[in-house]
């Protein structure tokens, strides 16, 4: 049974594991070093599963309900991307620009402890719930490294990232897809309604389209404008997930938990 108290301790763990990751695949080369580095990103993911599994005990409810608990999730579903496509495709910098991204969700959460001490309120007391916030957070996370290899591929001029984009995207369009009619039968059954064009469900679906676009981009031109339909949907998933709560639309939103 752990608490947010216990956060700090294994953080610290799992980011010097991912660390460590990032050097050894920066800085060597061979397949020896390759396996030090899966081995070194999956002993992290071993560490803050510990946690997150103690955290659902000591909350006696799934770590899922605020902003700082999904941030938990993404920046663990990030690392594990990044694990994924390294041992597939073996992105020497992506361990490293991956635990930048997880590290500032972990930074957050250790100097925002206010947001995590709230209880599961009716709504959320649904099959669906667990399905729904974890394969969304699944989904951001491939379209994380997604963003990250189309930068890159910006940056360097070159479209030698496509094959790896286009995978990644696939699957988590796949993800997302299925986010999104789990949460329709969830409304349905909290809310009478499937949608109801919410701020937030308004963002998904603007979300949803672009990637869907980029699909279309990927097949019919093949050259690097397809890293700025990628880029432009990381924007607009940001705001689907934590940036339409700043707007004055979401004070009567039936997302704002």
């Amino acid at each position: 049974m752990l608490t947010w108290d216990s956060f700090l301790p294994f953080a610290l763990a799992a980011a010097g594991l991912w660390a460590l990751a990032a050097l050894t695949a920066l800085f060597h080369k061979g397949e020896g070093k390759s396996q030090m580095c899966l081995l070194a990103l999956g002993g992290g993911i071993v560490v803050y599963c510990i946690f997150i599994a103690g955290l659902w005990v000591g909350l006696e409810r799934p770590p899922l309900r605020t902003l700082g608990e999904t941030r938990l999730w993404y920046s663990l579903f990030m690392m594990v991307s990044a694990w994924m496509v390294y041992a597939r495709w073996h992105y020497r910098w992506l361990p490293l620009t991956s635990l930048v991204v997880a590290l500032v969700f972990i930074i957050i959460n250790l100097v925002r402890p206010d947001i995590h001490d709230q209880s599961l309120m009716p709504a959320l007391q649904s099959a669906w719930f667990i399905p729904h916030v974890t394969v969304y957070m699944f989904s951001y996370s491939l379209f994380g490294c997604a963003f990250l290899l189309s930068v890159a591929g910006l940056w360097r001029r070159t479209d030698k990232y496509l094959s790896t984009t286009d995978s990644l995207t696939r699957i988590g369009l796949l993800f997302l897809t299925f986010g999104m009619l789990s949460g329709c039968v969830w409304a349905k059954q909290a809310w009478g309604d499937y949608w109801s064009w919410d701020p937030k469900e308004t963002w998904a679906a603007a979300t949803w389209c672009v990637y869907l676009g980029y699909i279309h981009q990927r097949i019919t031109r093949r050259d690097m404008s397809c890293y700025v339909w990628l880029i432009v949907g990381f924007l607009l998933l940001q705001m689907c997930w934590y940036g339409v709560n700043f707007l004055p639309t979401a004070e009567g939103s039936m997302h704002s938990y």
